[in-house]
């Protein structure tokens, strides 16, 4: 009897370690001091913008190493941080507010790597540094803005019906609203029940007086939606910074937690982070002339610019607030073939976008961008934070028909342009303010210090098993070893393969993985020595002692498994990366200990027909 794979076993081991090889080596090559450009809006990330960026660079007398474009964004990236900070003044100063200059760490990872596909794992912001902030949701500015909206329906819905009233007033978070009689009280009654469905309706009618409270499941529900939609907005925002692997949640009713990895323009992080954006449509005034240079709006418009600075004159009446947009979609027009965004708005923006738009059919709308955000500058030596607000119209159409709830906006200059826009109406506002309670950052060199020393004590976990397993077992301790090896190999390669992020808990798993690896080599082994102690041949021992040790694997492994699969589903965070790397430790441990070593030993005892001794 001799140990031989078939050749297809043995090809098939060699291919996976090959394959951990490749998808391993990404993660020894260390990322490069980085500059990410990113266009806002109508900027454009070309070719043209790559030549102005190099000829800044230049003037500057500072050498990249690189200027790459992927995923409309550029990466400038350079050899050391000092470059990195000073062209990332210069290009946020020349190139103005069309595009988002923010600090990041590329992976400096081999183009014939990356031609496979091949990935640095993320890490965490406990091993790469960051920033974390923790946001307060401005429940009340979001309760407010809802209740003086319930205000405004109400006012439109009394002059549509044509029921005249008196006043509609907030006081104290009620919505008065008075009638001249009790006529015109009783339609009113029923009109603002109807339509007003989230109010509690309270009427006096010795004072003609209707009162209308927000219900506490309305006001639940605005809370709820203010986070969710603000979570949202600030995912894509985050998007800008070009941060992988974010971590972006929901703590308790009113907070979000925001951690950025890598992020090292704290600064840039705060502006888009906690700027406050909002839309509105408007219609277009045509009664009056665009004033001149200097000169004021007429009574009822505001006087705009669109994004090439041109004036435009929009009526002061708002058709609708970009938070009545729940959804937004970029595509062609059947008819014409042109680039067109589908809105779809909630119920009340719906009925006040039909109604007026009915009205007005043939006439121009606009949409306009309102945007308040915070600009942080270094002036003598100190930062200086300064508020400022853009109001951009960023879209003008005509009206052709009347338009539901859902509705196409066209006149865009490219399927770009309809992307952008689309991406504007669905995340640009956010529901309610935020402001930043608590902000930590985690310095680069306090993740290099972790990394260093998680790595270390791994290794040094790792060299210790090693010399016990040598000494104890000699070639059979070495084989072990080398399985342990594969072993650590593999588990790297297939989470840098899913693009997994490691954090501080996983390598604790990492080191887990490498304890419980070395057990089963120790079971195969003692197999092995029971059954040379029971008479057996070293080819009959080798065979017996894997067949044998691989059944008790197997039992204690899956019972590991399941444990993490538990951990994985029932956990979050840290508690998740850890069982994500356990669980697949446990795969690759068993292939490593199981396939790997057995390989190694039929290639060093299989060729031999008369086995008489071997080193266990």
């Amino acid at each position: 009897m001799r140990n031989r794979f078939p050749l297809w076993k043995n090809l098939m081991v060699a291919a996976v370690l090959i394959l951990g090889i490749i998808y391993a080596l990404p993660n020894f090559f260390g990322e490069d001091p980085s500059v990410q450009l990113s266009a806002v809006r109508a900027a454009k990330v070309d070719d043209r913008l790559k030549v102005q960026v190099q000829s800044l660079l230049d003037a500057a007398g500072l050498k990249a190493k690189a200027v790459e474009m992927a995923d409309k964004r550029m990466l400038v990236r350079f050899g050391d941080t000092d470059s990195q900070l000073k062209a990332s003044d210069i290009l946020n100063e020349r190139l103005g507010d069309a595009y988002t200059v923010a600090l990041n760490l590329a992976p400096s990872t081999p183009s014939w790597l990356r031609a496979f596909g091949a990935k640095p794992m993320y890490l965490g912001l406990d091993l790469r540094g960051g920033v974390h902030f923790l946001l307060q949701v401005d429940m009340d500015a979001a309760v407010k803005q809802a209740e003086d909206r319930y205000a405004e329906d109400a006012r439109s819905l009394l002059r549509e019906n044509k029921i005249r009233y008196q006043s509609v007033e907030k006081q104290n978070g009620v919505i008065q609203v008075r009638l001249p009689d009790s006529n015109t009280l009783s339609q009113a009654q029923v009109l603002l029940k109807r339509e007003l469905r989230g109010l509690q309706i309270d009427v006096k009618g010795s004072e003609n007086l209707i009162e209308g409270r927000l219900s506490e499941v309305e006001r639940r529900e605005i809370k709820r939606f203010a986070v969710a939609q603000n979570i949202t907005t600030l995912r894509n925002r985050v998007n800008e910074l070009g941060v992988a692997e974010p971590v972006i949640q929901q703590q308790g009713e009113d907070r979000i937690v925001v951690q950025l990895p890598g992020v090292q323009d704290t600064a840039r992080a705060k502006e888009i982070l906690g700027a406050t954006a909002t839309l509105e449509f408007r219609l277009v005034d045509n009664e009056h002339p665009v004033p001149a240079e200097g000169e004021k709006a007429p009574l009822g418009s505001h006087l705009y610019r669109d994004r090439q600075n041109r004036p435009v004159l929009l009526e002061r009446k708002i058709i609708v607030t970009g938070d009545q947009v729940v959804d937004a979609a970029s595509g062609i027009d059947q008819q014409s073939g042109a680039p067109a965004v589908y809105v779809t708005l909630n119920s009340v923006g719906a009925k006040k976008m039909g109604d007026i738009t009915r009205e007005n059919v043939g006439r121009a709308m606009a949409v306009v961008y309102i945007e308040n955000k915070s600009e942080t500058k270094e002036v003598g030596g100190q930062k200086v934070t300064t508020k400022k607000k853009v109001e951009e119209v960023i879209n003008i159409a005509t009206i052709r028909d009347r338009f539901s709830k859902r509705f196409q906006i066209t006149g865009l200059d490219s399927t770009e342009e309809a992307r952008n826009l689309a991406l504007l109406l669905r995340a640009g506002a956010l529901a309610a303010p935020v402001d930043i309670v608590e902000e930590r950052t985690v310095g680069p060199s306090m993740g290099k210090e972790n990394i260093d020393r998680g790595i270390k004590s791994n290794g040094y976990g790792f060299v210790a098993i090693a010399v016990f397993m040598i000494l104890y077992y000699r070639a059979f301790g070495v084989f072990s070893v080398l399985a342990l090896g594969a072993n650590v190999l593999l588990l790297v390669a297939v989470l840098s393969l899913l693009q997994a992020t490691l954090t501080l808990p996983g390598l604790a798993g990492i080191a887990l993985t490498v304890g419980m690896a070395i057990d089963a080599n120790v079971l195969i082994n003692e197999r092995i020595r029971e059954e040379l102690r029971a008479g057996s041949t070293p080819h009959a021992a080798i065979h017996a002692g894997y067949e044998r040790a691989f059944s008790t694997i197997l039992d204690s492994n899956v019972t590991t498994f399941v444990a993490g699969i538990a951990l994985f589903l029932l956990g979050a965070g840290p508690v998740r990366g850890f069982a994500l790397v356990l669980c697949i430790g446990i795969l690759t441990s068993m292939f490593s200990a199981v396939l790997v070593s057995r390989a190694l030993v039929n290639f060093t005892y299989g060729r031999q027909r008369k086995l008489v001794k071997i080193a266990v």
